[in-house]
């Protein structure tokens, strides 16, 4: 573990390399069983209502029918959560050539909104919890093993591919420190034995 700001980060985020693999993985993330959506901090269930409207022409039947019976979260403040159709899917979930996309964010892509997704969406596989301070760990979840394996291939620090993720949550300032920081300890990682440094050795 180590602190940035008042966040305290899991050591495993400093060295994991991960890039999402859509055509592999069909966009995984949104469509694990278990019946709990994406988290939600509370003041997006105001953003989700004003972009509802945009979003909801790409939602099939079945997902509008279960928005209007049950609406789109679940849970109590502090604690909300997307609905779910057929205990899988995330309620916001479209199907393009069998891959299971976002509406929220294909309504914003499109211009039609100006809010993404929910930042848990944004960040993940990182998720962050919330105290004292700011807890931030790395989800290691089977249906992305496609993205872990196309990150090493890349050779893309997971810190890099969520940029624009960590710093709408924790700022531009945050981020660098906490990308120097991840830098350093990555490149620690890999230091020879102390005796066998070289002159030139960064370590």
């Amino acid at each position: 573990m180590f602190l940035i700001g008042e966040a305290v980060v899991e050591e495993e985020i400093a060295h994991e390399r991960f890039s999402c693999d859509l055509i592999r993985c069909k966009g995984a993330c949104c469509t694990i069983r278990g019946g709990q959506g994406a988290p939600l901090e509370d003041g997006e269930l105001v953003e989700i209502h004003k972009a509802l409207p945009a979003a909801r022409k790409y939602l099939s039947e079945e997902n509008l029918q279960r928005i209007e019976a049950r609406g789109f979260f679940e849970g109590e403040p502090g604690s909300y959560f997307t609905t779910c159709v057929d205990d899988r899917d995330c309620v916001f979930v479209y199907y393009e050539d069998g891959i299971a996309r976002c509406s929220l964010e294909r309504a914003y892509q499109t211009g039609e909104t100006g809010w993404r997704k929910p930042l848990s969406c944004h960040l993940f596989p990182l998720r962050v919890s919330h105290g004292p301070g700011q807890q931030i760990r790395y989800e290691r979840i089977s249906e992305c093993s496609a993205g872990r394996s196309r990150g090493r291939s890349d050779d893309m620090p997971l810190y890099e591919f969520l940029k624009d993720a960590l710093i709408r949550n924790f700022g531009a300032g945050w981020y660098e420190e906490f990308r120097r920081e991840c830098l350093r300890r990555d490149a620690a990682s890999h230091c020879p034995p102390e005796g066998d440094r070289t002159g030139s050795s960064p370590c």
